[in-house]
């Protein structure tokens, strides 16, 4: 089989305050997300969202199901998939019907799709489909999103090194989902924050990955409730699981890019608690 898996358990606050800095990166890192021809998922148990990679160089993929983890026959049995190729052109393969995905292209699978196959159109430039699937209720179509495609939203300046371009890509006013959504934010040379001033989700978990860094830079990502925040240094190519009770936001050795995926109680997208820079400790 040509996926790799990891389940993690949910933790609350009273547990995040205990763990050191190893303890954090056990728990909400994901360190490798792509791998030569192989998928490569971690599994969490808040709101049982999984996120990870698939990476075809010399072979064509097949997203098989997991039979201990998930217990299904086929992997979107119960569930929905949302794809954002970050690497080299490739395509996707859904039931017989093919899908060109290039650079920055999104793919929405929705439940009951029973053949899945990734693969490159260069193996010297491989594609990089990063995967985000969760539980789903109801059937809705296969639908390709391009940046074209994405509702556009334009926030922060240079001023605050937040200017930045969120792209919706599967979200409700672009794509039909029973509860994923993604998107993907480009920060503007000059800026290093997303997600500033911050918030909170009860309501919602999330997961970031980071993309388009350079090298020898990095991006510190901070977590935790409002008043007790921590952080954890990442680097190219590399997740990073928020809970409910925690911020997310990050600050950058560099501009960059990151893929948000999300899934919880509802779709919208403004549901969000949110703090002042200023109460941040």
């Amino acid at each position: 089989m040509s996926i790799n898996f990891e389940s993690r358990y949910a933790i609350g606050p009273k547990e995040y305050k205990t763990l050191d800095t190893q303890g954090l990166r056990d728990n909400f890192l994901i360190e490798k997300v792509f791998e030569t021809d192989k998928i490569n998922f971690v599994y969490t148990h808040y709101d049982r969202y999984m996120a990870g990679g698939a990476m075809p160089v010399n072979t064509k993929i097949k997203l098989d199901t997991i039979p201990e983890l998930l217990k299904e026959p086929y992997f979107l049995s119960r569930r929905e998939l949302g794809i954002i190729n970050v690497g080299g052109n490739g395509q996707v393969e859904v039931d017989g019907v093919t899908y060109d995905l290039n650079t920055k292209e999104a793919l929405y699978i929705g439940q009951g799709a029973q053949e899945v196959y990734f693969e490159s159109k260069d193996a010297a430039n491989p594609a990089k489909f990063y995967l985000n699937s969760t539980p789903a209720h109801h059937s809705y179509p296969t639908k390709k999103v391009t940046k074209e495609d994405a509702n556009k939203i334009e926030l922060g300046s240079l001023e605050t090194a937040n200017h930045r371009t969120i792209n919706q890509m599967l979200l409700n006013k672009v794509v039909q989902t029973c509860q994923l959504q993604m998107g993907m934010t480009e920060l503007k040379p000059g800026s290093v924050w997303n997600t500033m001033p911050s918030h909170t989700h009860d309501r919602r978990m999330e997961v970031y990955f980071y993309f388009e860094l350079p090298e020898g830079q990095a991006v510190s990502h901070f977590m935790g409730p409002i008043d007790e925040t921590r952080h954890l240094w990442m680097h190219n190519d590399q997740a990073v699981i928020s809970p409910p009770w925690s911020i997310h936001s990050g600050a950058g050795t560099s501009n960059y890019t990151f893929i948000w995926g999300m899934a919880g109680e509802n779709l919208d997208y403004d549901d969000m608690d949110k703090c002042a820079i200023t109460e941040l400790k």
